[in-house]
């Protein structure tokens, strides 16, 4: 008996041992980065003279990661999620020290993470353990007597500033995810097209959106969406509905923006019909904002660049387009995009696109249309950006799509621009930017205001994020990475066509 007694005992100070949470322990690292800015003046053979823009290596910073490692030191091996995966690749050399504003946002995913876990049945995450025929009779059953049934797990809305490292911590949260579980994670851009394109599919039938909602159900318990911003009014009334719907369906959301949720389409059309959303969204997910004034894109060096600064410069950049395409010869083609419609592009072979900028950013075109070309074409060459302006903003608007998709597929951009990325977007100010700015006095009259300033704050916040993009796109890292997946491309079907031959 005393021995059954002591192997009770050690089989419960085990299990207790296995149940134990993080400890209050933190693992501080330092690390010190160099700043060092290049920047390369080219001559054109008619001594025109231009600049190629460049970014900074590293910029100076000294930060403490405070990070909860207990279950390292510990030897808890089972452990997983995004705090532990962030960890070990820190510990690889995968990713530099984060600092305190990451290591919250962890801290939210990896409680989120946990919850999932923990509630996994209770969600109907696993795709393998629903049963179908439950399912069928729920659905059936909800047809005579409506009934919400929402999830037990809040989801989560992170927000902050360009290059905190939004969208790598989402990704990072959604691998350690099981693979049958319900999941999706998408940009905002595709997952509006994919809800445009299904509402299309589903006209005449008496509420669409509810049928769009429960395809989504159907197909994600957990819906991650990267980057979600609202500019347009008819995203903004539909986002309303199908949300309600989607929440109502258990469906968990996590989200990445570079607004807060009350700021979410301020100044639009018709906003008092948009926030009801924005009451839903806060009462199903935790808000937590990243709020580091790091820019991690901008952590990267340059000893070359795609972005080149300066006017008259087609000749060159055609001189460019010609050495990416080598030995393949330029024409006219056609780019798909949705609902069977193409894209005419005025010079393309091998992978890569030619576009003077009036043609791709002052036409009506949409996110369709750039996720049409991005999905044939890898490198965009652009031609002539302009400063933008009152003049000239709805062409800055969809320049700030056609990069958002650009960033998102991983595409490659040469162009030439009136300026760097910081002065295409110089005269685009918010609100509280223009509100801050000095006054007139009798010496300085409305004809010494700078001309063309533009304030819209859409706009104004989404700059930020180009300039951004646009500078990590012009990263050694970035193209470097975007030359070795194209070779790896470019190897696979150089394999299925020799295997094809031999056959």
């Amino acid at each position: 008996m005393r021995a059954i007694a002591r192997s009770i005992s050690q089989c419960r100070s085990a299990l207790q041992h296995q149940a134990c949470q993080y400890s209050s322990g933190f693992v501080r690292r330092q690390k010190l980065l160099t700043n060092t800015y290049s920047a390369f003046v080219y001559k054109h053979a008619n001594n025109a003279k231009f600049d190629i823009f460049q970014r900074p290596r590293f910029s100076v910073i000294s930060r403490a990661l405070s990070i909860d490692a207990a279950h390292v030191t510990n030897g808890d091996v089972n452990r997983a999620g995004p705090l532990v995966e962030y960890e070990r690749r820190i510990a690889a050399g995968e990713l530099v020290d984060g600092d305190a504003c990451q290591v919250g946002t962890l801290r939210e995913l990896q409680r989120l993470y946990d919850e999932l876990v923990q509630s996994a049945d209770a969600c109907r995450l696993d795709r393998y353990t629903a049963s179908a025929k439950s399912g069928r009779s729920r659905w059936l059953w909800s047809r005579f007597i409506p009934q919400s049934s929402s999830s037990p797990v809040k989801g989560l809305y992170l927000y902050g500033g360009v290059g905190t490292g939004k969208t790598m911590l989402m990704d990072l949260f959604y691998d350690q995810l099981k693979c049958s579980w319900r999941k999706k994670r998408i940009h905002f851009h595709d997952f509006m097209l994919d809800v445009h394109r299904c509402l299309r599919k589903h006209q005449g039938v008496e509420d669409p959106l509810e049928v769009v909602a429960g395809e989504i159900s159907d197909d994600a318990v957990l819906l991650c969406l990267d980057e979600f911003m609202v500019t347009d009014v008819a995203d903004a009334l539909i986002l309303n509905r199908l949300f309600r719907h989607l929440f109502s369906n258990g469906i968990i959301l996590v989200s990445t923006s570079n607004r807060a949720p009350d700021k979410l389409y301020e100044g639009g059309l018709q906003r008092d019909l948009f926030l009801p959303f924005i009451a839903s969204l806060k009462e199903r997910c935790v808000v937590h904002e990243i709020g580091s004034a790091v820019d991690y894109r901008k952590l990267t060096s340059a000893e070359q660049g795609f972005y080149f600064v300066g006017k008259d410069l087609s000749g060159f950049l055609i001189q460019k387009f010609q050495q990416l395409i080598g030995e393949h010869e330029a024409g006219p083609q056609e780019a798909e995009v949705v609902m069977g419609r193409t894209l005419k592009v005025p010079l393309g072979a091998d992978g890569i696109a030619y576009f003077p900028f009036e043609e791709l950013c002052d036409r009506p075109m949409g996110a369709a249309d750039y996720f049409g070309l991005c999905k044939k074409y890898h490198t965009l060459a652009l031609e002539g950006i302009p400063i933008f302006g009152l003049h000239n903003r709805t062409a800055a608007y969809r320049f700030v799509t056609l990069v958002d998709v650009m960033y998102e597929n991983k595409a490659r951009l040469l162009c030439t621009a009136e300026g760097t990325p910081f002065e295409l977007f110089e005269k685009i100010v918010t609100i509280s930017d223009a509100q801050q700015m000095a006054p007139r006095t009798s010496s300085r009259s409305r004809k010494n205001d700078d001309s063309g300033l533009c304030v819209d704050n859409e706009l104004g916040f989404a700059k930020d994020r180009t300039i951004s993009r646009l500078t990590e796109m012009n990263s050694k890292e970035y193209l470097e990475h975007h030359a070795a997946t194209i070779g790896e491309k470019s190897s696979q079907e150089g394999t299925i066509h020799d295997k094809t031959v031999q056959a």
